[in-house]
């Protein structure tokens, strides 16, 4: 497999290409680290979302909306489809970097977390990447400093100069695209949590809900959280049986029900407080390869046109 940190680095390269029909900006910090603006002091835009969560799963999905009613309105929904999912959504899509300097705040996910590859996930699926160059997606209402870049040289061992950014706001259009696009990245998590070997995960496609952007950031998490929780559907094809396919789903916590501006207030939005099954997909059917069929949960449209108002 070619490295991921260089398939995604083409991909950034087009959207610098780009930029101005995708509606974002590209500029270089005084340390010579580039930063993408795909949604903070921007909007943000849908066709940007998109491309920006094909370059978070290092352009090993591929990712597309399409128009679905929901609670009797039509809805914009999110895709994606991998082949590829240890590689694409674990060991890349997900956001599991946090990034904190003295006056700065975000979530890192995409391949330049393979550089560094020290989170067990990339010690179950035997896998980390080598390459010259680091692109690293930042969730956060600011954009990045040189201090943050640095950081991220640092810690993935490549020069300041090789450091790529892409960064958006929760509450964008882009916010709501790339959560949207998580679907499928949360089933597969979830099976590795409980034990599932990832890499039994033959293919992945998801499809949920466009969250309408929100006018503040916790807001917004919330609702992209319920477009997940509430109106994601996931289809996975696997290898090998399992007996705790029931749990992949976001019902199975006790708190599920409520929309997540309701949940977040019930614990003061201490986020870690909150059983971690509960960010997960409504509903997944699993293919066992050459067995059986299982469908799990159900989507809950009642909570979402509370949440987005419809």
């Amino acid at each position: 497999m070619e490295s991921l940190n260089r398939m995604a680095t083409e991909l950034v390269d087009e959207a610098i290409d780009f930029a101005e029909e995708l509606t974002i900006d590209a500029h270089t910090l005084p340390n010579e680290a580039t930063v993408l603006d795909f949604g903070v002091d921007l909007p943000g835009a849908l066709e940007a979302g998109l491309l920006l969560a094909e370059i978070q799963t290092a352009g090993l999905a591929t990712v597309g909306s399409t128009v679905d009613e929901l609670a009797g309105a039509p809805l914009t929904h999110v895709e994606v489809t991998t082949d590829h999912p240890a590689l694409a959504l674990l060991c890349s899509g997900k956001a599991g970097w946090e990034l904190e300097t003295e006056n700065f705040q975000g979530l890192g996910s995409g391949p330049a977390r393979a550089l560094v590859a020290e989170e067990e996930i990339f010690r179950n699926i035997g896998f980390e990447d080598e390459f010259d160059f680091a692109v690293l997606a930042v969730e956060s209402d600011q954009l990045p400093t040189a201090e943050v870049a640095s950081t991220v040289a640092e810690r993935t061992n490549v020069p300041e100069s090789s450091i790529f950014l892409p960064t958006f706001s929760t509450a964008s259009i882009t916010g709501s695209a790339v959560a949207g696009s998580r679907a499928a990245e949360l089933a597969v998590f979830r099976l590795a949590e409980l034990g599932y070997d990832p890499l039994d995960v033959l293919s992945v496609s998801a499809s949920a809900p466009l969250a309408p952007v929100a006018e503040s950031e916790p807001t917004a998490m919330a609702r992209t959280n319920d477009a997940v929780a509430y109106g994601g559907q996931v289809h996975l094809v696997v290898e090998e049986p399992f007996d705790k396919f029931s749990q992949i789903v976001s019902t199975a916590p006790t708190e599920y029900g409520d929309p997540f501006v309701d949940i977040f207030e019930s614990v003061d939005w201490a986020y870690g407080d909150l059983p971690v099954e509960l960010f997960a997909p409504a509903q997944v059917t699993v293919d066992v390869r050459g067995g059986d069929t299982h469908v799990y949960g159900e989507t809950d449209e009642s909570v979402l046109a509370e949440s987005f108002g419809l």
